[in-house]
């Protein structure tokens, strides 16, 4: 089994190492260098979470529909193409846009939407074949595996992208998107080979595959359910929002060259890292209100302190802040993905595991395209691009604010008999998705 795991790791890892230049190298490069509307690239970026909804139908659809006899290995394969192909043509459409706007947005819409397709295809063919490789007893240590090599990855890679792209060049960017997106197929690929078993039979679990009115109907039946949805919406929207903008900061607060941004990336997602093994050390120690509630502070505190530096223009209190903001999300993450499975129903925990993928895909498309389009209105309102930014993490700081004081009003002591939770790691690597 232990081939199996490390397998179904290498998928997801290729898969996440697609996300990386795009979500942390691109974004900078496009806002800060092309001088492309934010609000544009908030919405480019934000199209696997916009097309997330049709995972449930492709996990049914697959389910009942195997090709030569495996359910989930052809549509991992054109998932994962589909997402090379959008980081190697992303750069190329950047320079496109910012040559020919129309034209250049028309090929970015066909190049970031095949990326946010794959995304969405492979991701739920892939966990929905580590459901089934794996079984009841080992499905734990399989996403265990699966998450924490993820994490290792988009650090790893990262770094890499860093060390191509210095000193920056249109043709080192396009290079370096080009080696990454390589090494993404190649371990796909490798990750892939003998992996899924040739069946004919019907998934057993097509019975789990619930639709979007069905996910929605969880959430909004109950009166706490509904609070926390609300708290939970404002909650990653700031955190997780934040993600197209605080490269293009980095730039414009304090000149920082694309290696540097491009390694905020590292320095945030180890934090998260290590936040997530301390919550996991605290599960049964601490209250999971408590946690969150730390959590939810030190992501507060992440976003006055950046805030700070932008004022201050020192780039020293800009990386205090960024750690603060690491670390208040991975506590806040996991510990508020504990809260949300008190809230299940007995019999009812796959459901609201895609409400709550539901959940979270819609907190990062809300906070990506209103951060985007509250930094263009400022930076046109004040002719300052640096206002612009400080304002989008002010609010974002102050939708915390009021997450954190909804937090106290949620009562989940009525969901918590019979409910039937999954294991820390299973939450986790939720929580990553």
């Amino acid at each position: 089994m232990f081939r199996k795991r490390f397998q179904l790791g290498l998928i997801h890892v290729a898969v996440a190492m697609t996300l990386v230049p795009i979500n942390s190298t691109l974004n900078r490069v496009m806002i800060k260098e092309l001088a492309i509307s934010a609000t544009v690239v908030a919405i480019l970026a934000s199209l696997p979470y916009l097309f997330s909804p049709i995972q449930v139908a492709i996990g049914s659809y697959s389910d009942r529909h195997p090709i030569f006899g495996f359910r989930r290995t052809p549509y991992i394969l054109v998932g994962l193409i589909l997402c090379v192909i959008g980081v190697i043509v992303s750069p190329q459409v950047a320079f496109l846009m910012a040559e020919n706007f129309l034209l250049g947005l028309l090929a970015g819409i066909l190049a970031f939407g095949a990326w946010g397709m794959g995304y969405n295809l492979s991701a739920v063919s892939y966990l929905s074949l580590a459901s089934e490789l794996s079984g009841e007893n080992e499905r734990g240590k399989t996403i265990a595996t699966m998450w924490f090599m993820m994490i290792a990855s988009i650090i790893v890679t990262a770094i890499g992208l860093s060390r191509m792209v210095d000193p920056y060049t249109p043709e080192a960017l396009i290079r370096a998107f080009g080696v990454v997106a390589a090494f993404a197929l190649f371990l796909g690929l490798l990750g892939l080979i003998k992996l899924e078993p040739r069946s004919n039979r019907l998934s057993q679990s097509a019975s789990e595959a619930y639709t979007v009115k069905q996910m929605t109907s969880a959430i909004t039946a109950n009166p706490v359910a509904r609070v926390f949805f609300i708290y939970l919406l404002l909650l990653l929207a700031a955190i997780l929002g934040q993600d197209v903008l605080l490269e293009p900061f980095g730039a414009e607060a304090f000149g920082m060259t694309v290696t540097q941004t491009t390694r905020i990336t590292s320095l945030w997602g180890t934090f998260v890292l290590l936040a997530i093994l301390v919550a996991g050390a605290l599960e049964g120690r601490a209250s999971k209100r408590l946690v969150a509630q730390l959590g939810n502070t030190g992501a507060l505190l992440g976003f006055i302190v950046i805030v700070v530096s932008g004022i201050l223009l020192n780039k020293t209190v800009f990386y205090t802040g960024v750690t603060l903001l690491g670390i208040g999300t991975g506590l806040s993450t996991v510990s508020n993905l504990s809260l949300m499975f008190d809230l299940t129903i007995p019999g009812m925990v796959g459901l609201y595991i895609g409400a709550w993928g539901f959940s979270n895909a819609l907190s990062r498309l809300t906070g990506s395209i209103l951060g985007g389009v509250i930094r263009d209105v400022v930076t046109q309102l004040t002719s300052n691009a640096l206002s612009g930014y400080l304002v989008v993490f002010s609010i974002e700081a102050l939708m915390l604010v009021v997450a954190t004081i909804m937090l106290y009003r949620i009562d989940i002591s009525a969901f918590k008999k019979g409910v039937e939770e999954p294991s820390f790691a299973e939450k986790a690597a939720i929580a990553a998705e």
